[in-house]
């Protein structure tokens, strides 16, 4: 399944955002020295304006039909771009093939040349600004030899299991004060008496998601999110994925008060979301990243994934490792200047990965 999604009119929805009153009327956004229009509302589009034109072309077009024009503010295109990205990230945050065609098609790369001009062709069609694959593999980055493609690095936590046999030989192998750190947190979650129980296949039932559907709307609540998830949601994954979902939840006085719900493939445990109906403190650590580390080491899983952003998940035993999207941008002119930052932006990227898993490692043998 493939997910097309499109910012429309992007730094015009942007301005819209903290001034509704520019909702269904004509806006403008001009380029760094206000002299070129480089982002129409539908309204604007519909009065003739074309992109990329020359502001004093205009002048009197905008005068007699009241269009709302505005400079560029770069800080709020870039918060809010970023706010959408991290958005996408809880829908595909885990790096995997993007376009699946049979391994053994003599064909396949002809195939992969195909879908890709597709993705192009369907842009173009319907006007649409970009499009965007996000979370490529290596392997996919290689095969997408077109300049017309953007290529992004990011950056995300996980935590490799180097062959432990127990939560301990993994504290072992911190910085002290790393270790003594994690110790303190779990002693503090110890001594509230919750009981913590990590449940799969089976042991999930509808009263369980029931739970963990309060626990997700009081999270969106507190980061005043949209509840795109619904309750069926929850049970039509108990009822296709029960035994590739791990579900940890902590109980107090016999209530279900917090969850975090992972999904478990053969060498990754995947970390999505989490709630709680409680504060305490550090229990979002324990069920997120601790429990979660317990079980891989058990299992003899390789890696766990916790999604997106979070650098206090380093001092908990995760290293940086890079990510990848490749974008499409219609706009020519738009497209070079994304392409020049985002090679600057690489370039940084690489310094944070490095300085990250060397200078500011948790490790003691780094």
């Amino acid at each position: 399944m493939y997910g097309l999604v499109d910012c429309n009119n992007f730094y015009v929805s942007c301005e819209r955002v903290f001034n509704p009153l520019l909702r269904n009327k004509p806006v403008i956004v001009l380029s760094n020295n206000d002299g070129c229009i480089i982002a129409r509302s539908n309204e604007a589009k519909s009065l003739g304006i074309p992109m990329g034109a020359p502001l004093h072309l205009y002048k009197t077009l905008i005068k007699n039909n009241k269009i709302f024009t505005y400079s560029s503010n770069y800080t709020l295109y870039g918060d809010m771009s970023s706010r959408v990205m991290t958005s996408l990230n809880y829908f595909t945050p885990a790096a995997g093939p993007r376009i699946m065609i049979n391994a053994k098609n003599s064909e396949q790369k002809k195939i992969f040349e195909l879908i890709i001009k597709t993705f192009e062709m369907i842009v173009g069609n319907n006007n649409l600004s970009s499009a965007h694959i996000n979370f490529t593999t290596d392997n996919f980055n290689k095969r997408l030899q077109n300049d017309n493609w953007i290529r992004r690095t990011g950056l995300q936590f996980h935590w490799h299991n180097n062959n432990y046999e127990t939560f301990d030989d993994f504290l072992n192998q911190l910085k002290s004060s790393k270790r003594k750190a994690i110790k303190n947190e779990r002693k503090k979650i110890k001594n509230t008496n919750l009981v913590i129980q990590k449940l799969t296949g089976e042991q999930l039932t509808d009263k369980i998601w029931d739970s963990f559907y309060s626990f997700y709307l009081n999270t969106i609540d507190k980061k005043w999110g949209g509840a795109y998830l619904t309750k069926e949601f929850f049970y039509l994954l108990n009822e296709t994925m029960r035994n590739d979902i791990l579900l940890i939840i902590a109980k107090q006085d016999e209530k279900v008060i917090a969850g975090a719900l992972n999904f478990v493939s053969k060498n990754t445990l995947y970390g999505r979301n989490w709630g709680s109906i409680v504060d305490i403190p550090f229990l979002h650590f324990e069920l997120c990243y601790y429990q979660a580390i317990e079980y891989a080491i058990e299992k003899k899983i390789k890696i766990v994934e916790a999604g997106a952003q979070g650098h206090h998940k380093i001092q908990r035993g995760y290293i940086a490792k890079p990510t990848y999207s490749n974008h499409y941008l219609a706009n020519d002119s738009f497209a070079k200047a994304v392409k020049n930052f985002t090679r600057l932006e690489e370039i940084e990227i690489k310094k944070q990965i490095e300085f990250i898993n060397t200078k500011n490692s948790p490790y003691s043998n780094v």
